[in-house]
């Protein structure tokens, strides 16, 4: 299973052709694409009417949802990892990203986004893998 960030989401709804969102439409194909409460959260956040906002309910609805099996730890856990990013030199531009790793490395997931700070946060915590599409 690969957890895809919001960036990538974004950039899929809005009509961008990336190497991400070549991967995503790839992984949405093998049923390999999910999401967890806060990504869905960012995604739907962005929507620009209700009929959008319903529309992206319907669509993420059939999708795969990565939940905290305890989700206080999660918070630690993605707590740690920021204060061992700052420890090293590295400040996550949002401290979100870092409950995202959490969430990955609970599931053993590997983690598809658009978003420097994750290989940043990876160079720290070798648990987040990066999906990184095979050529």
């Amino acid at each position: 299973m690969v957890l895809v960030d919001s960036s990538v989401w974004i950039d899929l709804l809005r009509g961008k052709h990336d190497a991400q969102t070549v991967a995503l439409r790839g992984l949405i194909a093998g049923n390999r694409a999910s999401l967890s409460p806060l990504i869905y959260q960012e995604v739907l956040q962005g929507a620009g009417s209700r009929e959008h906002l319903d529309a992206l309910r319907k669509y993420f609805s059939t999708l795969p949802m990565l939940i905290s099996t305890h989700p206080v730890r999660t918070h630690e856990a993605a707590a740690e990892l920021y204060a061992r990013c700052r420890w090293v030199g590295i400040t996550p531009r949002n401290g979100f990203d870092c409950l995202v790793a959490a969430t990955a490395i609970e599931h053993a997931a590997q983690l598809l986004a658009h978003d420097r700070d994750f290989d940043a946060i990876a160079r720290v915590e070798p648990r987040l893998r990066i999906y990184r599409q095979s050529a």
